[in-house]
């Protein structure tokens, strides 16, 4: 131990969130979801030890092995204490897990690894709302409290709570097994797995929670949960490589799409000199690396769309390539966004008339942004009528930033 006491202000944070995570999935893996709570609160626990520990007596050699021994002994200690064996467990449950308290609880890398992957299959049921995977996700994965899982969803602790207490009995009732599927059922449950991944990286990019730490880090664990599944081999598919380039294009824009105050800037209005170099570069890699096999999905299709996206000169081919991929991937995954998105490059490469016309198609009309798309779109052809446009999307918007960007879309057309 060092002499001096820990100034662990910034470490232990740090610590909590790489660590709680690998831990946590370990214990799950070890206690089932049968009893999750157990794994959870061992895991805390193991940081207000250490919390107590290093500020009395300074910081280990070596934090992160002093973590895992603590956690280690904690559920046998556990085990042993509350003789979980004996009196929780009866039946079948008993047979099958007798023993278990003698196991060692292994913490090594790879195991560590191979438990959240996993987890990530057994929280990815079909049985769970999108929402309660991204919060189990969120809170077993990716270490987050439940203050910031409810700031992500905009919502409160008492719903988040009570959300994931649901998911979790769900999964004990199903009898979910926290095993990685075997044969033809990688298949089905792997798209499952994706659209999760997917549906967590929007939910930070296209969050409306003013917090732009939390954004970046919900896009940065999907990243990360999405790289366990490149590195297993099983997992390693040409969807999953498509998926990851798609985030890493859209994040390499993520510095350039808010401004100092948190508020949101418009791809036309972005500086490119923000833009991640290195991670466009890489996105190019995995596209290439995606681009095998014979099947096409959406994310293959995203990815392609989010590349031209990183092309810096506004040219008519540029946006003739994205209107081209949105006709493509309306085809195999229509979405009422992508139908938006597809008219703003329809704008962009064949002019405003055009783009009306298909826009008004779409009646999207409880939709604020396709009110601020239209009053865009107008606002060359007819000033009024613009207007009219943003003033409803004024009226539909949900958070003060968003009224405040409209609000200054029609400063600009008065002035």
């Amino acid at each position: 131990m060092p002499e001096n006491p820990i100034k662990n202000n910034e470490l232990l944070p740090h610590l909590f969130r790489t660590e709680y995570r690998k831990i946590t999935a370990v214990l799950y893996k070890h206690f089932g979801f049968e009893y999750p709570e157990i794994a959870e609160d061992i895991a805390s626990d193991t940081f207000l030890t250490a919390s107590e520990t290093w500020g009395l007596k300074g910081l280990h050699d070596n934090p992160v092995a002093w973590l895992y021994t603590v956690a280690r002994n904690k559920a046998k200690d556990y085990l042993r204490r509350d003789n979980l064996f004996d009196h929780k467990i009866s039946g079948i449950l008993q047979a099958e897990y007798t023993g278990w308290e003698e196991k060692e609880i292994d913490l090594s890398d790879q195991h560590i690894k191979d438990s959240q992957l996993q987890l990530m299959f057994a929280i990815c049921q079909p049985v769970l709302t999108a929402e309660a995977q991204i919060g189990l996700a969120l809170r077993i994965l990716c270490g987050f409290g439940i203050d910031e899982i409810a700031d992500a969803f905009i919502s409160n602790k008492e719903t988040i709570n009570k959300r994931l207490f649901r998911a979790k009995e769900k999964l004990r009732e199903q009898k979910v097994k926290i095993e990685f599927p075997a044969g033809a059922e990688l298949d089905t449950r792997m798209q499952a797995v994706l659209t999760t991944l997917y549906l967590l990286f929007n939910e930070g990019y296209y969050s409306t929670s003013k917090d732009t730490t939390l954004r970046r880090d919900l896009c940065l664990e999907a990243m990360r949960l999405t790289h366990l599944l490149i590195e297993n081999e099983s997992t390693n598919l040409p969807e999953t490589n498509a998926l990851i380039s798609l985030m890493c294009f859209h994040a390499s824009r993520f510095d350039a799409r808010i401004d100092e105050n948190g508020e949101m800037i418009r791809y036309d209005e972005q500086d490119t000199s923000l833009w991640n170099e290195e991670l466009i570069l890489t996105g190019n890699k995995y596209l290439n690396l995606a681009a095998t096999g014979s099947k096409l999905n959406k994310y293959h299709l995203e990815a392609a769309i989010a590349y031209w996206h990183t092309i810096k000169n506004n040219t008519t081919e540029k946006w003739e390539n994205i209107l081209q991929l949105y006709n493509s991937l309306l085809l195999i995954s229509y979405s009422p966004v992508a139908a938006l998105n597809r008219t703003y490059a329809l704008y962009k490469a064949r002019g405003a008339e055009p783009a009306i016309t298909e826009a008004e198609k779409l009646q999207l009309n409880s939709n604020h942004l396709y009110h601020v798309l239209l009053g865009h779109l107008y606002t060359s052809v007819n000033q009024p009528i613009a207007v009219q446009h943003l003033q409803t999307a004024l009226k539909l918007a949900k958070t003060a930033n968003e009224k405040k960007r409209i609000r200054k879309d029609l400063e600009l057309i008065s002035s």
